[in-house]
């Protein structure tokens, strides 16, 4: 890894059982892997199990365990990429929940979004997204990739069937991303960032 090297948690924001998220990961961390100065490490909400009573109460032995896993892994990261479907007109409280429990890992660094829905293509999901982590002092990408329409953008072999839109959408994501990421890295160096 060099001082250029980005590294960018990809987290996948929802847990449910039978998901199309997954699958919208895959793509863009192979989108992630066509970099090499981008070192990926993926977070799937799936496997990360936190009680629902957030940090402000007495954490129990598991919610520590599993923090143990968690916490150091997006306070390496430079980035993240948060992929989220839509639920009734927003994202996932798993994700919610996990972005709770995880308050200053975000702080003065860039986060990115790819969404996807039905006819919004999850993008109400990522505007109240939005307001979370400028709240957690991240800086959001104002360029996202979604997909409208759900799975039937995708094809049975995990791929977008137009994958032309969605391809260029990922590499303006992810040129934006590097720059912020690297900028606000750079910036932190020279002088710590104070939040609240």
């Amino acid at each position: 890894m060099t001082d250029r090297t980005l590294r960018v948690a990809l987290i996948i924001g929802s847990a449910r059982k039978s998901r199309f998220t997954s699958t919208v990961a895959a793509w863009f961390h192979d989108r992630l892997a066509e970099r090499p100065d981008v070192e990926a490490d993926v977070v799937d909400l799936a496997g990360v199990d936190l009680s629902t009573g957030g940090p402000s109460h007495e954490p129990d032995a598991a919610d520590v365990a599993v923090l143990a896993g968690t916490a150091p892994r997006l306070a390496a990261a430079d980035a993240f990429v948060v992929v989220t479907p839509e639920y009734n007109h927003s994202f996932p409280a798993a994700l919610k929940n996990f972005v709770d429990w995880h308050l200053t890992e975000w702080s003065a660094k860039p986060v990115g979004f790819v969404s996807h829905g039905g006819i919004s293509g999850g993008l109400r999901a990522v505007e109240q997204l939005r307001q979370v982590f400028a709240e957690l002092h991240a800086v959001t990408i104002r360029e996202t990739v979604s997909f409208h329409g759900g799975p039937a953008t995708f094809g049975d072999d995990g791929q977008p069937v137009a994958p032309e839109g969605c391809t260029g959408a990922a590499k303006v994501l992810l040129d934006q991303l590097q720059w912020w990421a690297l900028a606000l890295r750079e910036a932190k160096a020279r002088r710590p960032y104070l939040a609240g």
